[in-house]
């Protein structure tokens, strides 16, 4: 998909394969970030789809999102993510946001 989702976030592709994103990233009810946006921890609302600052140098060219996590798959089919890593969802290896 070139868009996705979240419970307050949106990921998008553009038409040269960078990501933007908006929506909030601290759920009301948690009062804490979350990562969500991609964007740095100082980065809480985006009112409008903001690139972001890395495209990691690839081309993105599908997005989903979850709850509190997004992914996405570039050209080469590297899939990087990023969000709230509770229960390893990131795949990252450990817990980490």
């Amino acid at each position: 998909a070139r868009a996705a989702a979240g419970w307050q976030h949106s990921v998008f592709i553009d038409g040269k394969g960078r990501l933007l994103t908006c929506g909030s990233d601290t759920p009301a009810c948690l009062g804490t970030s979350l990562g969500l946006l991609g964007h740095g921890e100082g980065m809480m609302r985006l009112n409008a789809p903001t690139r972001l600052p890395s495209s990691m140098g690839q081309r993105a060219v599908s997005v989903v999102a979850g709850d509190a996590h997004s992914l996405t798959l570039t050209a080469d089919g590297a899939v990087w993510s990023w969000g709230w890593g509770g229960f390893g969802k990131l795949g990252h290896g450990d817990q980490q946001t």
